[in-house]
């Protein structure tokens, strides 16, 4: 887990210049207290929390709002997925954003109801947290304006340099964010030999290469070899291969890592045109995640190339 970053000489500020409001959705207890902290640590300010019914009944829940963070724990099942769609479907129309903590077995529920642009999260560390809100808050800090003294200009120009470079840090630390120059598959555009030809691989060598993989853990600790991109990449190539749908939280045990970890992956990489949601045509409430067709060549080309060169997949 890593340390939440101290504000420094920008806490003192914060709530003076900020400007835009965070709204807690949770039942009282622990969970509610944890995110009003964390969005008030992220520079907002925090409206006073509802719980499912009463944001359910509350017409005017997002007006002037600029953030929703929601938490399920505790919430009544009942309430569970009417809030889920309700939620969904407005903050994507405000254009709000939402941070969604969901217990392990909501996942699947949360992804096929929320908006892609939700940043779901599942036991996540207090960094894990901030991380988002901040990410969330980015750039939406108070413009400086005419009436301020040339001394509060220079203080809110360094507060504004603060959050950056603390959202900046954050990013690298929790999100492991892949850089336009690495999240694609590349290309052979640029080479100078005819493009060779892609040998048929099997839902079986996959499996075999993925098999390979989780035994290293029998042997040496599951951090040291932690890729859980590559992972979702060969579980999802294979389940294309095999003809079957993925879920959300089963790529997510794919992917070997804590859930929240594995969830940003799936963001990361969608954002990289390497994923795809499918909603389920028969259950609004669930969604799929499947290769891009950039990924799936791009992993039919690695196949063949390492066939070709009579190289082990593993």
């Amino acid at each position: 887990m890593y340390e939440v970053p101290d504000l420094g000489d920008a806490a003192p500020i914060l709530y003076e210049f900020h400007r835009d409001v965070a709204l807690v959705v949770a039942e009282p207890g622990p969970a509610r207290l944890l995110a009003e902290q964390t969005a008030a640590t992220a520079g907002f300010r925090v409206r006073e929390a509802l719980g499912a019914a009463a944001a359910l009944d509350d017409p005017a829940l997002l007006d002037g709002i600029r953030l929703v963070i929601l938490e399920t724990d505790a919430m009544p099942p009942d309430m569970l997925e009417p809030l889920l769609a309700w939620l969904g479907a407005r903050v994507e129309d405000r254009d709000v954003a939402l941070i969604a903590t969901v217990l392990p077995e909501q996942i699947d529920l949360a992804t096929g109801l929320l908006p892609e642009t939700a940043m779901l999260q599942c036991a996540p560390s207090e960094a894990d947290r901030l991380g988002a809100a901040m990410l969330a808050g980015r750039g939406s800090v108070a413009r400086l304006h005419d009436g301020m003294r040339d001394e509060e200009v220079l203080r809110m120009r360094r507060f504004q340099e603060e959050v950056a470079r603390i959202a900046d840090s954050l990013a690298r630390l929790t999100r492991s964010e892949i850089s336009d120059g690495k999240a694609a598959v590349r290309s052979s555009a640029f080479t100078f030999q005819a493009e060779p030809e892609v040998e048929e691989a099997t839902a079986h060598d996959i499996r075999r290469v993925i098999r390979a993989r989780r035994m290293r853990a029998e042997f040496f600790e599951g951090d040291l070899f932690a890729d859980p991109a590559w992972d979702m990449l060969l579980d999802l190539f294979a389940a294309h291969l095999e003809r079957r749908q993925i879920s959300v939280s089963s790529l997510c045990i794919a992917a070997a890592v804590p859930p929240t970890t594995a969830l940003r992956w799936i963001g990361t990489l969608s954002s990289a045109g390497l994923f795809d949601r499918k909603a389920d045509p028969t259950d609004r409430r669930r969604a799929y995640i499947v290769l891009s067709e950039t990924a799936r060549y791009g992993m039919m080309r690695y196949i063949g190339a390492v066939k070709r060169a009579g190289l082990n997949l593993v």
